[in-house]
């Protein structure tokens, strides 16, 4: 009788990702891949099955979803006139008495996902299928925990980031009549300017001319104006 209560591992689910996705690519189901899983690890298949389904399988449902495809372009490749039927990839040894009420309790539910309905399938649960199911339980409410943690703080990284952002709006549009105000000015300027250069040049245009005359001794002398 399977009897193991410690915790999963990094290495446990990888190797329950990795059975499971295999099982499924080569047409086998994943009650096979629980049932193989749960006889390496020394754990019942049900609890390989809650495992996957309410931890392991979320981080991998892209691979998932390709290990059918894959799975179905086999079963394409047998060819119409073949039937594809699911087939075994492994073969548990044989149970004991004590294990029997477990691999039923497994056959007769419909979802991992929710295992109260072994206990509603008139199948006697043992005390290490519960012990699982209430340490998985446990850690499943502090990883729902973490997640509620962190999306408070992402929440009030999100309202930090709103405030910065109506300040940095504010700064752009100061910014923006500081230029308009400065661009006004400068035009300003370029009037004055050139109104002081058209009177520069209309004086000089109303100056007289000065006039020379050159005297005996073949030097220049001043007209009087």
């Amino acid at each position: 009788m399977k009897t193991r209560q410690d915790a999963w591992t990094e290495e446990n689910d990888l190797l329950l990702a990795e059975t499971v996705l295999r099982h499924v690519r080569e047409g086998s189901t994943q009650l096979n891949a629980f049932e193989e899983v749960g006889d390496k690890l020394n754990r019942t298949s049900a609890a390989c099955g809650f495992r996957w389904n309410a931890v392991v399988r979320h981080k991998y449902e892209k691979a998932l979803q390709l290990a059918k495809k894959q799975r179905k372009q086999k079963m394409r490749a047998l060819g119409k006139g073949q039937t594809a039927k699911k087939r075994l990839l492994y073969t548990p040894p044989e149970a004991s008495p004590g294990d029997f009420t477990e691999v039923n309790a497994v056959q007769n539910s419909k979802s991992y996902n929710h295992p109260e309905l072994a206990a509603n399938s008139k199948v006697e649960l043992t005390m290490d299928s519960v012990i699982e199911f209430l340490r998985t339980y446990q850690g499943n409410s502090e990883h729902i925990e973490a997640l509620q943690q962190e999306n408070e703080r992402l929440k009030k990284e999100n309202e930090e980031l709103i405030k910065k952002n109506e300040e940095l709006e504010k700064k752009v549009a100061k910014l923006e009549e500081e230029s308009k105000t400065v661009q006004e000015d400068y035009e300003t300027l370029m009037k004055i300017m050139n109104r002081a250069r058209k009177l520069v040049l209309f004086e000089e245009e109303e100056r007289p001319t000065t006039t020379f005359k050159m005297d005996r001794n073949g030097n220049l002398e001043k007209m009087a104006e």
